[in-house]
């Protein structure tokens, strides 16, 4: 099939360059439009179950709720800020893209006097947007500009700006990555093809087959929810899966070129050889994607599915644009000469250095693993939490806003755990109810690390279970009009909120205890709880990643297996890779745990890690043991094999390493932590990859198996291809 998609292309290039000119242009088209990208979403979890419960109280959803905080001169009056605030937010009261807008002036006395704070020169107004958070993230820009406030100091925090600072900072860090590795990865090729015509046709088939992928991506995100860092993810796989599977094929041409085939038959060999390569590595690295599939109803899947399309894109450019263009330039390919020596290692000396591991392959093996197991150590160590506002740069308003809170609102800048209390009927307050609700946040109240509880049973003088019972449901003339304010904010038919407040930080090991302890007896009464907030989200998401790793770990593993196991004819090769794979990625994931120790690990890293890496491993592994089975096949000798195999392969297997650590090493540069953490734990396991594993473990494993290493059941042995 693939030689017949080679005729083709040699007899329709133009054919071929016109249908990607075209897919390109439609491409730009969506890119330019742009999609609807959203923060990472996991669907059922306990906290975010709370969360639909405080928008049926409340009326008002956080993920569309922004905060505007204005600080003014030191010294202004309580009413002068009130009353500014009141104009410069007039205009929202009439904007269709605005649900809800709710100011010191408009907001009940118990809720109103606290967003003023005791100075009186900073106060901050809710403004709840209409729509979904999709809705809410593109009329946001032009909301924000509607809201002037002459001499106060205005910054916008929450969820949504949050959002849009965070799409900002993707874009800027994917231009930068792009601006860096694009032409480091021209110098490498030059280094290796010694041309620079040669040398910048992989990098053009990477950018185009990476552009086609975000546009893939960004369309799927109208049918989808697609977490915004998505583009970049896939960006940071497709440029350095479509650099490298390029760099298979010219290399194989030239190489075809060189030992004197005529232009066509150099092509077909290029594309039965090197384009099956290509076809294989594109498989194995969308089967570890496919791993996230496991992750259903969260982001986590159209991740995998966007990370699976731009793959598909870099192998369909690799096997259709870049032999065209070939084709198109013919002898032209060798232009612009480069007087540089090659990249890759001598032969004769790389031999020599395999010719030691293989003759001691105890003394490499041991330390090498123990170094690999070093590295891995860290991972037992790992905690995970969800991005929030602190990974922005100072400058980004949605910070400056959260620190204008911090300071002026202390009480709002700590940590709030939600508590929830969902009754089987209403109405919510009953005297047994009330009983329940008060000895609960009692409970609560005593959880170490509790500053205070928030809720109707905690007024500011102590009152008694009974006392609370009549206050709440035939409570005196003067108190009548403040108390059915307060219920208006904290209950609703059968549903009562309490909010528990904390010092800790919502990532610490105190938070999470607190929430822990707080779950650990769900009955009030006749109702039960349910505890959302930050904390408690990433309780949940870290949850859900370890109860659904195993799937995706398995679909991954098995896959693999089967795949080594048809190509190579073996039973043992496939259980080696696979352990010597685990070792790598192992030691790349303790590794990044540990530089980004002081902030915990986003809860998608590690499974992308795994996933990512399982398949950009195997496609490295299959290029070698294939030169290596070759060799075994003529004279069944497996230490020559092995040796010869690995230094036939080194060439191509070293310049392929060498562009992605310098991909993912840019991204590694970016501002947002997940993207930098990922593009670390990618950019060292392949350079563990490409020189531990590659020319320590695998010829030191692969001498001891001996003969073992070709194992098939007799069934197996007949048939088959190499």
């Amino acid at each position: 099939m693939l030689a017949a998609l080679g005729a083709f292309v040699w007899r329709h290039p133009r054919k071929v360059l016109i249908a990607t000119s075209a897919f390109l242009a439609a491409a730009l088209a969506v890119v330019i439009h742009g999609g609807r990208l959203t923060a990472g979403e996991i669907e059922g979890l306990e906290a975010g179950r709370a969360e639909q419960l405080v928008e049926q109280v409340t009326g008002a959803s956080m993920d569309t709720t922004a905060i505007v905080v204005f600080a003014f001169p030191r010294g202004t009056e309580r009413a002068t800020t009130s009353a500014t605030v009141e104009r410069a937010i007039a205009p929202l009261r009439s904007e269709p893209r605005v649900r809800a807008v709710v100011t010191p002036a408009t907001a009940p006395p118990v809720l109103g006097e606290r967003m003023i704070d005791a100075s009186g020169a900073t106060a901050f107004v809710a403004v709840t947007f209409a729509g979904s958070f999709q809705d809410a993230v593109a009329a946001y820009p032009a909301v924000r500009d509607e809201v002037v406030a002459a001499g106060a100091t205005m910054a916008w925090t929450g969820r949504v700006p949050f959002q849009r600072d965070l799409d900002a900072m993707l874009e800027r860090d994917l231009i930068r990555a792009e601006v860096i590795a694009l032409p480091i990865a021209v110098l490498v090729l030059m280094l290796v093809f010694r041309s620079a015509v040669a040398a910048v046709l992989p990098v053009v088939v990477g950018a185009l087959a990476v552009l086609g992928g975000i546009a893939c991506v960004l369309l799927l995100s109208h049918v989808t929810t697609i977490a915004s860092y998505t583009i970049n993810v896939a960006s940071l796989i497709g440029l350095g899966v479509a650099i490298d599977y390029s760099l298979f094929t010219v290399s194989r041409y030239r190489e075809e070129m060189a030992a004197g085939h005529a232009p066509r038959d150099a092509l077909m060999r290029t594309m039965a050889t090197a384009g099956r390569v290509v076809v294989f590595a594109g498989l194995a690295v969308a089967t570890g994607l496919c791993g996230l599939l496991a992750f259903r109803g969260s982001y986590l899947v159209s991740m995998g599915l966007g990370g699976a399309i731009v793959v598909g894109l870099a192998v369909l450019f690799a096997l259709t644009l870049l032999p065209a263009l070939l084709v198109v330039l013919g002898p032209r390919l060798d232009r612009g000469r480069l007087p540089l020596r090659r990249l890759v290692p001598m032969r004769a000396r790389l031999l020599q250095r395999l010719s030691w591991v293989i003759e001691h392959p105890w003394r490499v093996i041991i330390p090498t693993v123990l170094v690999l197991v070093g590295l891995a150590m860290p991972a037992f160590g790992l905690r995970m939490a969800s991005v929030d506002a602190s990974v922005l740069p100072p400058t980004a308003e949605a910070r400056r806003g959260l620190a204008l809170l911090e300071t002026s609102f202390p009480d709002l800048a700590r940590t709030r755990i939600t508590v929830a209390v969902e009754f089987p009927a209403a109405p919510a307050l009953t005297p047994a109810r009330i009983g329940a609700l008060y000895d609960l946040s009692r409970r609560i109240s005593r959880v170490p690390g509790v500053a205070k509880v928030e809720s109707l049973v905690d007024a500011p003088l102590p009152l008694t279970r009974a006392q609370y019972q009549e206050l709440l449901l035939a409570p005196p003339p003067q108190l009548a009009a403040q108390l059915e304010a307060g219920k208006a904010l904290l209950v609703r038919d059968r549903i009562v909120l309490l909010y528990a407040l904390t010092d800790a930080a919502p990532d610490t090991e105190a938070a999470r205890h607190i929430v822990e302890v707080i779950r650990s007896e769900r009955a009030v009464g006749d109702g039960r709880l349910v505890v959302g907030g930050q904390t408690a989200n990433d309780l949940d998401a870290t949850a859900y990643i370890v109860r659904f790793a195993p799937h995706a770990i398995a679909v991954v593993v098995l896959a693999t297996l089967v795949i080594l196991f048809v190509t190579f004819r073996s039973a043992v090769l496939p259980l080696s890779a696979v352990v010597l794979n685990t070792l790598s990625i192992g030691a790349a994931l303790g590794a990044t745990v540990w530089v980004f120790r002081a902030h915990p690990l986003d809860p998608s890293v590690p499974i992308l890690l795994f996933c990512i890496l399982f398949g950009l491993s195997m496609d490295y592994y299959v290029l070698v043991l294939s030169r290596i089975r070759e060799a075994y096949l003529k004279d069944g000798d497996n230490a020559h094999a092995v040796a010869a195999g690995l230094a036939r392969s080194a060439g191509v297997v070293t310049s392929a390493a060498a562009i992605m650590v310098t991909v993912f090493g840019a991204f590694a540069l970016a501002r947002f932590v997940v993207i930098r953490s990922v593009g670390f734990g990618m950019a060292l396991a392949v350079a563990l990859d490409a020189t531990l594993v590659r020319v320590l473990l695998v010829p030191a494993a692969m001498t001891l198996l001996g003969d073992w290493n070709w194992w098939a059941p007799r069934w197996r042995r007949r048939g088959g291809t190499a």
